[in-house]
């Protein structure tokens, strides 16, 4: 079995946790594949126990020889990097909880033991969660490419206002068809997964992440009537931006740039599914009641 560890390496809970699971996976038949990051922080000599494993960068081992499974060692922010370097590369995820909340990074560090275990036994099932892409046209529907430098998300694409700016207006049309134009300061499109992240914040619907929808939610609407919509998953939609400053801001799972209004965006379900493993009695419905206090 070969792992692949990723973590944010300036944080100590998530390089002491990154020990932990170096120290387990010690006397058992698995490859360990760093991080170029973590190598960089880890004092590696303080391992004599495990000179075996393959301390490696994950770049280096994902385009080589195949991982089996990708630990994400932080919280929510952590598995959303760790998503996105995988890709399309089918390495399902397991997170590990150092952040917060965690409704991605599930298992929690009093668990660590008990759930690798697990995953070494083969005691595992894997979760396929969509993702959405954002495409930059022109005017004349021309794709620009290259503008958007990371344009898969799993939890949500966020059409935001610039700065301290005026409100948007953003017209959105679903399947060539005009559903409205908001005047808002932004506008959340939200995949089932990402609805407890920034969709939740904004007063959007939860939804289970084995669910087939897509979820849009203005931000701050400048109307009482204008509600957050659940639509079909293979629905696509077409956006342009109008704003005093000729400009706005997309947000890709929190990865932030601006663009011009002359620009438009077009989203749809990504190609491919990011595979999330789930050990033991971790669920959905089970992280509601912990991390949101249900029924308390």
């Amino acid at each position: 079995m070969r792992i692949a560890i990723f973590g944010n390496a300036m944080k100590s809970d998530t390089l002491r946790e990154v020990r932990h699971i170096l120290d387990f996976m010690a006397d058992k038949d698995v490859q360990v594949i760093l991080s170029q990051e973590l190598r960089q922080e880890l004092n590696l000599r303080e391992y004599p126990s495990f000179p075996d494993i393959a301390l490696q960068s994950v770049t280096e081992g994902i385009g080589n020889e195949p991982i089996d499974f990708a630990l994400s060692v932080g919280g929510d922010g952590t598995f959303l990097t760790s998503a996105a370097a995988i890709g399309d590369k089918n390495i399902p995820i397991l997170g590990i909880n150092c952040g917060h909340l965690g409704f991605l990074a599930e298992v929690q560090s009093q668990d660590v033991d008990c759930i690798l275990q697990k995953l070494v036994a083969g005691e595992y099932t894997i979760e396929q969660r969509s993702l959405l892409n954002v495409s930059v046209l022109d005017r004349e529907g021309n794709k620009r490419e290259g503008l958007i430098l990371a344009p898969n998300a799993l939890n949500e694409i966020a059409i935001l206002k610039e700065g301290l700016s005026s409100m948007l207006q953003i017209e959105l049309k679903v399947n060539g068809e005009l559903l409205h134009t908001y005047n808002s300061d932004g506008l959340v499109i939200a995949t089932p997964t990402g609805s407890t992240a920034y969709n939740l914040s904004i007063g959007g619907p939860l939804m289970v992440p084995q669910s087939r929808g897509i979820i849009l939610t203005p931000i701050a609407p400048h109307s009482l009537t204008v509600k957050p919509l659940v639509v079909p998953d293979d629905w696509k939609f077409d956006i342009s931006v109008r704003s005093r400053y000729d400009a706005f801001m997309v947000s890709v799972d929190g990865r932030s740039q601006s663009l011009s209004t002359e620009l438009l965006l077009h989203i749809e379900r990504a190609c491919y599914t990011t595979k999330v493993v789930q050990i033991g009695d971790n669920s959905f419905l089970k992280s509601l009641r912990a991390k949101l206090n249900w029924g308390r």
